[in-house]
């Protein structure tokens, strides 16, 4: 059984920073891409930031310039650096592996954590 534990969310100030992580446990055999998505209230969950096996990334416009993803393959975590945060990217942010456990290659998600931007 593998699982995704996040940490770092919290309230912050507009220009402020936060930074997220998520570490995976359990039997893993390899991990291609770690993420982060957010879902703010009543909007649908987006993409923020990816970061695959190779190192190579991407990310949404919205947060280019702003946001930094980062991965430790040692420790199975993937990081989210966080910096001129503005009200807009309040939201849940969850954590996304893709990777092969017992059960061959699949998708595994977190619990979610709350970032909150105040004006």
């Amino acid at each position: 059984q593998v699982q995704l534990v996040e940490s770092g969310g919290g309230l912050v100030q507009a220009g402020g920073s936060l930074r997220l992580s998520c570490a995976a446990s359990g039997t893993i055999f390899s991990i291609n891409a770690m993420g982060w998505y957010r879902q703010a209230p009543g909007k649908q969950r987006e993409l923020v930031a990816t970061i695959f096996s190779s190192g190579s990334t991407n990310y949404a416009d919205s947060v280019k310039g702003r946001f930094t993803i980062s991965r430790d393959n040692a420790k199975n975590t993937v990081y989210l650096q966080m910096n001129s945060l503005k009200p807009e990217d309040t939201a849940v942010y969850y954590c996304n592996f893709y990777l092969r456990s017992i059960s061959n290659w699949r998708e595994y998600w977190g619990q979610g954590t709350q970032v909150t931007v105040s004006s």
